[in-house]
Formats: structure tokens, sequence, C-alpha cells
């Protein structure tokens, strides 16, 4: 039987709009069950405490129960690498946070590439770090560290919460930029590091704004600079690095990935309900109380920023010959 060319034309381009129509559909109906947000470090601490808030708004907005699932070790490797075997459904997500810009450097033999492997979905919070030193140290402000530092190279312990995490490459990047020679001291958590700058045993610390302010308030830590492009919202009379080390940026950001192949139609959608939740005056209240700054943007605005964070810390890992543990 021979279809008149008009009829053809009509079935064929009917034919053509079911795949799109399909895929309108399976996203409209997304998700239809439980979805699985993993987390690359334990339970308590502050990533997981982000993630158990984008997914409680989550759950709340699409009628699905949103599930934190901690995978903590190898630098959050293991559960990078657990969303990156998983099915492109929609229905594994992994909560991005520093790391793992870091680790596409530090490691040389990862199973996976993160850029190549994981599919940005949406950026969340970005967090600002505070530079402060021991009253003892004799500055009062970034040039003064700086010369101060210069003029007794090696003399300043530069604390931080364990090798390779956000404080200490924030503190690399400074001596890389600023041309300052201090020893970096690891210790095993970011409340340890702040004991030890409290007590003298080192003299400078990039830490939290909001775990510093009390201290900062009190006058036992001196704050010269936060990390950050713009001076952060609760620390407004503090200059920022950059202002005297032009160029100079640091700050951690989280953010949601999906394995690549991931459906753009399902990913649009969680960027949308997160963009959402970024403009929700609760959530934005709940992350100002967590010394973050909401991160909105297009998968693509999130992909730019990982991989312009990767370029930065493959940098200062080679720079100064930074290894894992």
């Amino acid at each position: 039987m021979k279809l008149p060319r008009r009829n053809f034309l009509h079935l064929a381009a009917g034919a053509a709009a079911l795949p799109a129509i399909s895929r309108i559909a399976r996203a409209q109906a997304y998700p239809t069950q439980p979805v699985r947000i993993i987390v690359g470090v334990a339970a308590g601490g502050p990533t997981d405490i982000l993630a158990r808030l984008l997914a409680q708004w989550l759950s709340e907005r699409l009628g699905q129960q949103f599930l934190v699932e901690n995978r903590p070790g190898a630098g959050t490797n293991i559960a990078t690498e657990a969303v990156v075997r998983a099915p492109a459904d929609g229905y594994t997500l992994l909560f991005v946070g520093p790391a793992s810009a870091i680790n596409a450097t530090l490691y040389d033999k990862l199973s996976f590439n993160f850029l190549r492997d994981i599919a940005p979905v949406a950026g969340f919070l970005r967090g600002p770090t505070v530079l402060v030193v021991n009253p003892s140290v004799p500055a009062k402000s970034v040039p003064e560290l700086i010369a101060y530092a210069k003029a007794n190279p090696g003399k300043l312990n530069l604390a931080s919460a364990g090798n390779v995490t956000g404080p200490h490459m924030f503190g690399e990047l400074f001596k890389l930029m600023a041309g300052v020679d201090m020893v970096h001291v690891p210790y095993r958590s970011g409340g340890a590091a702040l004991s030890g700058l409290l007590g003298g045993q080192v003299q400078v610390l990039f830490d939290s704004p909001v775990v510093a302010m009390e201290h900062i308030k009190s006058g036992k830590v001196r704050a010269l600079a936060v990390t950050t492009a713009t001076r952060s919202d609760v620390l407004q009379d503090i200059p920022t690095v950059g202002d005297f080390v032009p160029g100079y940026e640091a700050s951690a950001f989280w953010g949601v990935g999906a394995p690549r192949n991931t459906p753009a139609e399902i990913i649009d959608r969680l960027n949308k309900e997160i963009n959402a939740g970024l403009a929700d005056p609760k959530i934005k209240a709940q992350l100002a109380d967590l010394g973050g700054t909401p991160l909105p943007g297009s998968p693509a605005d999130f992909a730019k920023l990982i991989a312009d964070d990767t370029e930065k810390w493959a940098k200062v890992i080679r720079a100064a010959n930074i290894k894992a543990e």
C-alpha cells in the first residue's frame, strides 16, 4: 500500500515527535521512586548538613523521598565512583564538594574522570573562609602579614583541618601568590586546627567565618581578610585577600551532579527545583546561618565553576608538590 506523500510526511513528523513527547513526559513524571544523594563524607559535618537540607527541600517539592547516603573514604572518591557506575536515570545523584576539583590532579590512578563522567546539575552553596592569625603575630593587615612572613621565612606555621582540605589549599594558594614561606601543620579536624591557633601552637589559619566568629569578636584571633572575590555578609568590615594579592580568590563550593548521560530533561527539572530552593527565604536564611551564599545558575554555569576550580587547584598541587596521603 502506497501512502500519498502528504500522509507519509504527516506520519513521519508524528513519529519524529514521539521521542520528544516521551522525554517531556518522563521529566514531568520524575521521580517515581526514592532518589539517593550520595555524600562522600561521614554524617554530621558541614557537607552532610548541606546535603540533608537540599534533600529535604527536593523531597517536599517533588513528592518523593530524596535520601542522603554517606559513602566516606578515599577523599570522596568512593562516593564519586559509586555514582559514576550507577544507572544514568536520575535516581542516583552526587553531592559535589571542593574535593571533586582537587582530586582530579591529586590522585594519579582514578577509575573515572570527574569532568567527563559526572554531569553537572546545579550549584548549591559557595562558602568563604577567613584568614585569621594568632594575636601574637605582629600583623594587622594582609600586607603586614606578607611583609612579616618574608622577613621571617619558615617561622610562621599554617594550620589546616588536614592535608589537601580546603583550608590547606587556600593557604597554599596564598603562599604561592604572595611569595611567602609558611610551614603547613595539618590537624585531624577544623576544630583541632582552631584550638592550635588559639593556643599559639600555630599562627595562621584559613577558617569558616561562622566557626571563627566568636573568637574574632572576643579578640582571641585576628581576622585579616576573607578569601572570596567580594566581602562576606557576616564580616562586612573585613577586606578580601584579593584587595592586596591581585587575582586571589578561594572558596568552597557545593552542588549536585549525576551520572554522565542522565537525560537532559531530568537534569533540567532538578536544576529548576534546586534554583527555586535557593530563592526560598527559609533556605536562604539557613544557608546564611552556615556562612555561605547561594550558588544559583544553569548546569553549564556549574560545569564552568568545577572546570575552573579543577584548573586552579591543579596548578597549586603541582607548584607545591602536594601528594595524597
